[in-house]
């Protein structure tokens, strides 16, 4: 499954929750690829580390490659490193995204992201892809959406963070309905929770009663994060034992089931065709 994590609204932790969630995929046995398309880079150092110093190739060269006449699906190949975390990988970002967005926008080059995404996984097998999107609605995260299935939207606890969810939802049925009729919101992630506090509670009912689709379990609102970040590591690989960690893990294998349940529904035959079938065999 290809997922973007996508909320408009900065500080709400979509970098935590893609970083945490692929480490989480990857233990539990998935081989995951995560594309960070954030300018500022926060996902690549975090599941680099040092190995950032030795990076050659960012998402920058193979946007620019969309520019040229070079086969870009296969440039995308070459900014894809290994991570120290088995079956996880990333392609890095770099702060020159920036300035090339207006260029990718002139020549309506969004579309191949998504394009060169499923040649890579066909080639190398990835069972997950999470994009990391940065806090806008700008080129870069509408080349997310476009090449995903499904979209989780992190979500902090307040006022700010609802009105976000709206914008994100809007943004989301506008591009399912004029270009991926596939793309749906898979559910809202609830980020920094605190059991005691009433405001998180409310805000949730909220979330609820509009019919909005939130994922279970919330995710704590935990010191250790900053740790793993300080030291980085994710937390899977950091803190296995640590409760948020394992609510992390819970979520992963979450996501990973209705992967299976909906490649299921996709291989199984619809009513109709099982008649058909039946009937054809009942003639011969």
């Amino acid at each position: 499954m290809k997922r973007a994590v996508f909320n408009q609204k900065g500080g709400v932790g979509k970098t935590s929750i893609t970083c945490n969630l692929a480490a989480a995929m990857a233990k539990l046995g998935r081989k995951v690829l995560v594309v960070d398309l954030d300018s500022q880079a926060n996902t690549s150092k975090y599941l680099l580390g040092n190995r950032m110093d030795r990076v050659e190739a960012t998402i920058v060269d193979f946007f620019n490659s969309t520019l040229s006449f070079r086969l870009f699906q296969d440039s995308l190949m070459d900014t894809i490193y290994e991570t120290e975390y088995p079956g996880l990988f990333v392609i890095p970002a770099h702060d020159s995204l920036k300035e090339l967005q207006p260029k990718l926008e002139g020549r309506y080059k969004v579309f191949k992201l998504g394009e060169a995404i499923d040649v890579a996984r066909e080639k190398l097998g990835f069972d997950e892809v999470l994009f990391d999107t940065p806090p806008a609605l700008n080129f870069y995260s509408m080349s997310s959406l476009l090449a995903a299935d499904r979209v989780l939207i992190p979500f902090d606890c307040d006022a700010f963070s609802e009105d976000a969810v709206d914008q994100v939802m809007v943004a989301v049925e506008e591009v399912s309905q004029d270009h991926r009729p596939e793309l749906k919101v898979e559910g809202i992630v609830i980020n920094h929770f605190q059991s005691q506090a009433k405001l998180p509670k409310t805000t949730i009912e909220r979330l609820l009663a509009k019919g909005l689709p939130v994922l279970e379990p919330y995710l704590t609102s935990s010191v250790i994060m900053r740790e793993s970040h300080s030291e980085g590591t994710p937390l899977p690989f950091y803190k296995p034992n640590h409760k948020l960690t394992q609510e992390f893990m819970a979520l992963a294998q979450k996501l990973i089931n209705a992967d299976f349940k909906a490649n299921v529904v996709h291989a199984a035959p619809s009513k109709k065709l099982r008649k058909k079938a039946e009937s054809e065999s009942e003639l011969d």
